[in-house]
């Protein structure tokens, strides 16, 4: 602006003022022009045109010292705020002081203006001609004011498009979501918010809604200052008379809710504490990536060698601390795209892609010398070191998930074979797991359907040569396999988590076999029956399955003994009391198997409640050569105590009367008698509850 638009001895415009004039204009036709500040929280005149002074009366320099609630007297503080918008043009019709004090009606124009300016707006200022004209904008003015009230103070972001693709009008909500004035969107100016990579959507929807109906885009909107939002943005079809087809647009704002699911999605699929991805997305991971006959994927798995020393001795806290420095150094040490996972406690899996045998070979050993680096942990130093599995896909892999279990198969080879190893896994290898896991599968059927069976060894006194009780023995014929031995199903039963249901179905189908003797034989039933129990049964649910058992078939707690190996007893002695205690409180026996093997303190077993020793039958089987003495001494010590012995593997009759004679107080063996099914055994106890008493049976008599 030049010189002569200003009144003599004013000061010179300054740039921001004259910005502010120039945008001023170039929005509006109208004549006298103002510019607002806001300084100190007042709202005063920084600036105005010769034809202010003339409309108004007011000289330029006098203006500086009215302030706008002197100028626009109709206004208090929060009507003036609504003149005064930042984010859009404000037109009023208001009655403006003139400097000779009378109130001259105007429709009154306020444009905001843009950064970097600050808070400084124009008025446009020009005067109603006539009545018409004045109830004309009178009505406008009430529409305006509706209209903020209704749209533009909702919080619900919106457009409003009255022609077309052009917006008519868009309120506080939607400037302020996406940083820009009002001015700046209308018409097509909106579309420039859309990110580019979805303005192609919402233009269709867009356009497809001018023809009718409803539709919506999930779209993201770009600010001013460059950052984004996610939103939806849904349109509804509006025709306006005169104008035509146009839309109402509303927009959620759902970048909080995504960031949140986003956040939840993660917490799923990683380890809480390191970070890392879990077993879950571990099989995506490698089912995304595993082609059937395809090669080049690889598996390496690692299982940390003694952890739980670390565990037990420095803490839980030192444990988890040595579990984030073992992710940090696997990730640093493996390829660019390789998956590291945390399988679970101590458990880690690499995936890789695109590598050799030889090539995931090495990594592992990389892996393994960089977690063997010591650390320091609460004062001590660790030297970590892992048993590691390694399984590269080839066509035996049917699917991926036998990929990450033939990995699994090969660490716990390594683990076996001395710890802080690599193991790959071979054919023969993987065909023996493989043959164990579908006979897991099996046996789980078999307990399931109930088709292990129960077969019932006799045992017998040494006073009179009676056989008082049985031992429970389960039996497993596979349709396929035939017999499979205990040996064979008892320990599967134990690693696959197996053990508990097997030892219910023993102890259950017991209860319901001495009922049935009850029932069948009367008196001559037999007295007891003994049921081994794993030491992983031997917790504080087994007095529960016991009682309940003994309840189902109303059964008498002294009816059953329960037996537990010597071993068993000493992987935790204080523990075991308390479970042993509580059969005992029950009325239910408690014998020791295979006693002498397990090496427990003769001082610990004073305090063990037990009714029964077992003599393991590898020191019956040392009569024969001369040697009684370990048999004797058991034997003597039970006596000592107070407990009953009970010595397995008679296999001869020398045996079972040098036994008498040492004071056994119940003899066990094939050559007393086989083990017998249940209704073989009811048969073979009613007749020999006819035999006249008084001496052990000999093999070669009826008792086979």
């Amino acid at each position: 602006m030049s010189a002569r638009t200003r009144a003599v001895g004013e000061p010179q415009a300054s740039p921001e003022i004259v910005a502010a004039v120039f945008h001023g204009v170039s929005v509006s036709d109208a004549v006298a022009v103002l510019v607002i500040e806001q300084v100190g929280g007042v709202f005063r005149v920084g600036w105005s045109n010769e034809r202010v002074a003339t409309l108004l009366g007011y000289g330029s320099a006098d203006l500086h010292a009215v302030a706008v609630e002197q100028l626009l007297p109709s206004l208090g503080g929060g009507e003036l705020k609504l003149l005064l918008r930042r984010e859009r043009t404000v037109h009023m019709t208001l009655p403006v002081r003139c400097a000779s004090g009378a109130l001259l009606d105007c429709v009154v124009s306020a444009v905001p203006v843009p950064p970097p300016a600050g808070r400084r707006w124009t008025l446009r200022v020009a005067s109603t001609a006539n009545e018409t004209e004045r109830a004309l904008r009178a009505t406008a003015d009430a529409s305006e004011r509706r209209f903020a009230t209704l749209t533009e103070r909702s919080p619900v972001p919106t457009l409003l498009s009255e022609q077309g693709m052009r917006l008519a009008h868009v309120n506080d909500a939607f400037c302020a979501l996406v940083g820009t004035q009002a001015e700046q969107l209308l018409g097509t100016g909106w579309l420039d918010a859309v990110h580019p990579d979805d303005l192609e959507t919402v233009v269709e929807q867009a356009i497809a809604v001018l023809e009718g109906g409803d539709r919506e885009a999930q779209a993201r909107l770009v600010r001013q200052d460059g950052t984004e939002r996610s939103t939806v943005i849904r349109f509804a079809h509006v025709f306006t008379p005169g104008a035509g087809a146009g839309f109402i647009g509303t927009i959620e704002d759902i970048t909080d809710r995504l960031a949140f699911e986003a956040r939840l999605a993660h917490q799923a699929n990683h380890d809480p504490l390191t970070g890392l991805p879990n077993r879950t997305l571990l099989a995506e991971h490698v089912a995304e990536r595993f082609r059937p006959g395809a090669g080049g994927l690889a598996c390496i798995f690692l299982d940390l060698d003694n952890f739980k020393v670390v565990n037990d001795s420095l803490g839980h806290t030192v444990g988890d601390a040595l579990l984030v420095e073992v992710a940090q150094r696997l990730r640093s040490t493996v390829r660019p795209g390789d998956l590291v996972a945390r399988f679970g406690g101590d458990e880690f899996v690499v995936v890789c892609q695109q590598v050799s045998e030889d090539g995931a070979v090495a990594l592992a050993e990389r892996i393994g010398e960089a977690l063997h680096r010591p650390l320091t942990l609460s004062g001590v130093e660790l030297h970590p070191r892992a048993s590691v599995g390694v399984t590269v896909q080839t066509a035996e892999h049917a699917a991926a998930e036998e990929l990450i279990r033939d990995c699994d198969i090969a660490m716990y080879q390594a683990k076996a074979a001395g710890k802080g190893r690599i193991t790959v896994l071979d054919s023969e290898a993987r065909a023996q797991a493989r043959d164990k896991l579908r006979l897991v599968a099996d046996l789980r059927e078999a307990i399931g359907r109930r088709e292990l069976t129960l077969m019932y060894q006799p045992i017998f006194s040494t006073a009179d040569g009676s056989a008082v009780t049985v031992e429970s023995l389960a039996r497993w014929q596979h349709p396929e396999r035939g017999a499979i031995p205990p040996s064979t199903f008892v320990p599967l039963a134990e690693e696959s988590g197996l053990v508990s249901a097997l030892g219910s179905l023993v102890l259950d189908e017991t209860c319901r076999q001495l009922t049935e003797w009850d029932r069948r034989l009367g008196s001559r039933a037999p007295q007891r029956a003994n049921v081994n129990v794993s030491a992983l049964q031997l917790d504080v649910n087994l007095h529960g399955h016991v009682q309940a058992a003994l309840q189902r078939h109303g059964l008498p707690a002294s009816r059953l003994s329960v037996e537990i190996t010597e071993s068993a007893l000493m992987k935790d002695p204080a523990s075991a009391r308390a479970v042993l205690l509580q059969l005992r409180e029950l009325g239910v026996q408690v014998s020791i198997d295979d006693f002498g093997t397990g090496y427990s303190s003769l001082a610990y077993l004073r305090h063990l409640p037990v009714d029964c020793l077992k003599v393991d039958r590898s020191f019956v089987a040392e009569l024969a050569d001369g040697h009684p003495e370990i048999t004797t001494a058991v034997i003597a010590l039970a006596r000592s105590l107070g407990l009953d012995t009970v010595a397995e593997g008679v296999e001869t009759r020398e045996q079972a009367d040098e036994l008498a004679r040492l004071g056994a107080t119940y003899l066990q063996g094939f050559s007393l008698a086989a083990p017998l099914s249940g209704e073989d055994a009811a048969v073979w106890f009613a007749d020999t509850a006819t035999a006249t008493p008084g001496a052990v049976r000999h093999p070669d008599l009826e008792l086979t």
